[in-house]
């Protein structure tokens, strides 16, 4: 009797999920799988990483450079983010992220087939989101080369180098680090990109710049920023941005993701000080540009142990960026005489490196970080890594600028960049006085 009762009590059940399978299909499956506060904070992050890139990154450089060149920059930074977006749909993506082997994806999701919005990844966020922000990062990194070469380089190289670079530099490292490639299976940390970023960057920037070769007055007479305040307003762009960078990263809206947003914040702050006490004691005053360059580097060196570090890691970080990279500023361009226009290697490429290496310190529990348990190992799976890392970008680089050279050309003609390659190559000028 005791079974006779049981199935009646459970009869108005199971007519209800028969009669509306849709929504038994939801509570068993999609209910447990899909977190709607993970998918949207991702759509936010996916948001603010893109704010970085236009209009954060392009306005910040824009105003660094000489009146007659900011409409160029500005064209830099928006063909970039439509080229890499248009290359990541078409195969970067699937060589990026699909199985494949350790060292490069397949094209299982070539033309991204396969992903519908109900395919979740494993996630708890559809992999429409997931391809979505992973293609925010493939536009902010070449357009952070831009700095490298502004004033002086041909758009059609650009369009060019920018295509070949994220198929041979970019996408191999994002599967190395991020995609289940060498990297990711050996531990090295690098939760937003310090090495997939930053240092890719950083040191392709350098390789382009040296071989473009250097503006005309270079070093001799540097011309100032053109508008120290829309550099100021682009910065405050990228900081806000790097919330979703950086915090982001973490794929969910959790406790981590919380943590990594305050070490942000505060390496950010820690070495936009830093920089700006330095530069006092160097110069006698303390600049705006120089301050909000500062941050950029802070936000740069935390962004790979932004994962697994404490707020003291997070102080110590920020003051070794603030002060590392303002010494390496001048190194560049004075000592090794590398016109690196707006500071590409110095700012990310030596941020992105000490940040990636520092992680295996800051990330021990001595100094309340998490997930590093043997410094000295650590350390070393760092530095194999970021070695390896510089070592295929700049390979990849000079690869690449000797094609662009032989097929595009590279460099401006001096009459050009005289006149200014608003002008010269988009027939367009950005102040107009009347």
């Amino acid at each position: 009797m005791i079974y006779i009762r049981r199935l009646f009590q459970s009869l108005p059940c199971f007519l209800f999920l028969t009669l509306f399978p849709t929504l038994s299909y939801g509570m068993s499956h999609g209910a447990e799988a899909l977190d709607t506060g993970d998918t949207a904070w991702m759509l936010t992050a996916t948001a603010l990483v893109l704010f970085m890139t236009l209009p954060g990154l392009a306005l910040f450089y824009g105003g660094l450079v000489r009146s007659k060149n900011i409409l160029s920059v500005l064209m830099h930074c928006f063909a970039i983010a439509c080229l890499a977006s248009l290359l990541w749909v078409v195969g970067l993506y699937s060589l990026a992220f699909s199985g494949g082997n350790a060292w490069i994806g397949d094209l299982e999701h070539l033309f991204l087939r396969g992903i519908t919005v109900d395919e979740l990844n494993g996630g708890t966020f559809p992999e429409t989101v997931f391809v979505m922000f992973q293609m925010t990062f493939a536009i902010i990194t070449p357009a952070l080369i831009v700095g490298a070469f502004v004033e002086r380089m041909k758009f059609s190289a650009v369009l060019l180098f920018t295509a070949l670079w994220l198929l041979i530099v970019y996408v191999p490292v994002a599967h190395w680090v991020w995609g289940g490639g060498w990297m990711m299976n050996d531990g090295v940390l690098d939760l937003a990109g310090g090495i997939v970023v930053h240092a890719t960057a950083g040191i392709s920037a350098l390789v382009l710049a040296k071989m473009l070769g250097p503006r005309a007055e270079f070093p001799k007479r540097l011309h100032p920023p053109h508008n120290p305040a829309l550099v100021m307003v682009g910065a405050c762009m990228l900081w806000v941005g790097w919330f979703g960078f950086n915090a982001g990263s973490q794929v969910s809206a959790g406790s981590a993701a919380g943590m990594t947003m305050l070490v942000t914040h505060i390496s950010a702050a820690v070495a936009s000080l830093t920089w700006m006490i330095v530069e006092w004691i160097k110069t006698g005053k303390p600049g705006l540009v120089g301050i909000v360059t500062g941050m950029v580097a802070g936000l740069a060196t935390i962004t790979p142990a932004s994962g697994n570090v404490g707020p003291v890691g997070a102080i110590c970080i920020g003051f070794l960026a603030g002060f590392l990279c303002y010494i390496m500023c001048g190194f560049i361009k004075e000592k090794l005489g590398i016109d690196d226009s707006l500071d590409v290697c110095a700012v990310h490429g030596v941020g992105g490196t000490l940040g990636t290496i520092t992680v295996a310190i800051f990330g021990s529990a001595a100094f309340g970080g998490t997930g590093v348990d043997n410094m000295v190992a650590q350390l070393i799976i760092q530095l194999k890594g970021i070695g390896f890392a510089l070592a295929w970008s700049a390979l990849g680089t000079f690869v690449i600028v000797v094609i662009c050279r032989a097929v595009t050309g590279l460099r401006e003609s001096d009459e050009d960049i005289q006149t200014g390659l608003d002008q010269a190559e988009h027939g367009e000028t950005a102040y107009t006085l009347e």
